[in-house]
């Protein structure tokens, strides 16, 4: 029997944590829209050239009598209206929300927009650090129920009660596992990309330990304030004594890059 809760596939998981690495840099802009509905429609589209663009046919609503917009110039105004109006509200959920009723409801894409709506909602909610929003458990059919309100009749209320359902559970989901694994270190947050950064460097550039250790300082002195270098000094090296081989796709490295480091570190 078919799960009939919305399912997070492999790709979904990639782009949401793609939101995540990058969630300074995304925004309510079309880059990073069209390049979401690109990772989340690979493969799936008859037309691979409509991945990551505004679609130039006519499209249906499977189950409704509703009829998106058809006009390719128009639906591309109506894209660029719902960015900018989304990207003017000041609410993090208000603007989530926003997303979640009107990008589905325009149908900007030829196919998978609902599932860019779904992942686009944590935009908001990331960029100001908030607990972002899990479908799981969602019950399919509830969901489509809830957007067909808003296709034939302008109402939003059961996907309004949807979305507080939804992300109450993922809020208090994510304080459980707080309260297991502990608050993230603040200052690892902070510098994780210059870390994960330098430990990769050493590992490819092959550097035994007093090569390493002098890449490290030199690393510092040009680029971490006095106050925060012994404390950086002592991730890097943690990191660089903790290293297998099931850590190595966080860096990202190879296995034979690993490989030929390791035994030149421990030789």
């Amino acid at each position: 029997m078919r799960n009939s809760h919305l399912i997070s596939c492999a790709i979904c998981f990639i782009c949401a944590n793609s939101l995540i690495e990058n969630k300074d840099e995304i925004g309510w802009n079309r880059y990073t829209i069209l390049n979401l509905h690109n990772l989340l429609s690979e493969g799936l589209l008859d037309d691979s050239d409509a991945e990551g663009r505004i679609r130039q046919t006519e499209v249906g609503i499977s189950g409704s009598a509703f009829k998106p917009l058809g006009v390719p110039q128009i639906v591309e105004e109506c894209f660029d209206q719902l960015l900018t109006k989304a990207a003017a509200i000041n609410d993090p959920f208000e603007k989530a929300f926003f997303v979640l009723a009107q990008l589905p409801y325009l149908q900007p894409f030829p196919d998978v927009n609902k599932r860019v709506a779904r992942l686009a909602v944590n935009i908001p909610l990331l960029k100001l650090n908030l607990t972002p929003l899990s479908w799981d458990r969602v019950r399919r059919e509830t969901y489509i129920a809830a957007l067909l309100g808003v296709y034939e009749l302008n109402r939003t209320e059961l996907l309004r009660d949807l979305f507080i359902w939804a992300y109450k559970r993922s809020a208090a989901r994510y304080e459980s596992v707080r309260l297991v694994v502990g608050d993230p270190d603040p200052f690892r947050m902070k510098h994780r990309d210059s870390i994960r950064g330098i430990v990769s460097a050493i590992i490819r550039e092959r550097m035994d330990q007093k090569q390493a250790l002098v890449y490290i300082r030199e690393w510092i002195e040009r680029n971490i304030a006095p106050q925060d270098a012994q404390l950086f000094q002592e991730h890097i090296e943690r990191d660089l004594l903790a290293m297998h081989e099931g850590r190595i796709a966080g860096f990202p490295l190879k296995p034979a890059e690993f490989k030929e480091w390791q035994e030149i570190w421990n030789a």
